[in-house]
């Protein structure tokens, strides 16, 4: 049995009508693997709000040199860029446990229009701010003593159910 490469493997190659916007995700190894998902995932562009947000060296490591395909902005104002996606008709779904918040299982991504999903600090999580502006809230069960992981990690678990809601 051969391992296949990304030159030799099938995968067909799509585009998914998704954002991901990142509120003041500052460390450079998750911003780098941030990057690296999204070009994984297909999705259509990454917004990094905040402002201390920096897409310097440290990034490459975990990137493997996505950032220099993969479609990014940096914002200073979540808040804006918000209202900017809900005008453009976004469907807006923050990544967070809260008391009301849907097991990304459970989910079902039930529009047409194309989402934003919104993950936040990686030790704060989304602000109660953002999240009272969202159209759904999703977090994903926790079985252990932590009630948290790594915002890449929760964000690749979320893209895959996500994607695969979309392409069935």
């Amino acid at each position: 049995m051969k391992q296949l490469t990304h030159y030799t493997s099938n995968f067909k190659k799509q585009k998914h009508p998704i954002v991901l916007v990142c509120d003041n995700i500052t460390n450079a190894p998750n911003i780098g693997s941030l990057f690296r998902i999204a070009d994984a995932f297909g999705l259509e562009k990454i917004i990094f709000c905040g402002e201390n947000v920096s897409l310097g060296k440290r990034i490459k490591k975990t990137s493997r040199s996505t950032e220099n395909y993969v479609n990014h902005q940096i914002e200073t104002n979540i808040d804006d860029v918000i209202m900017r996606l809900k005008k453009d008709n976004y469907y807006l779904i923050a990544l967070e446990i809260t008391e009301t918040s849907t097991e990304l299982g459970k989910f079902q991504l039930d529009t047409n229009l194309p989402v934003a999903l919104i993950l936040g600090h990686e030790s704060f999580g989304v602000a109660e701010s953002v999240l009272e502006q969202m159209d759904a809230i999703v977090h994903i069960n926790m079985f252990g003593n932590n009630s948290s992981m790594n915002v890449v990690q929760a964000t690749s678990i979320t893209l895959y159910e996500l994607t695969k809601q979309l392409n069935s």
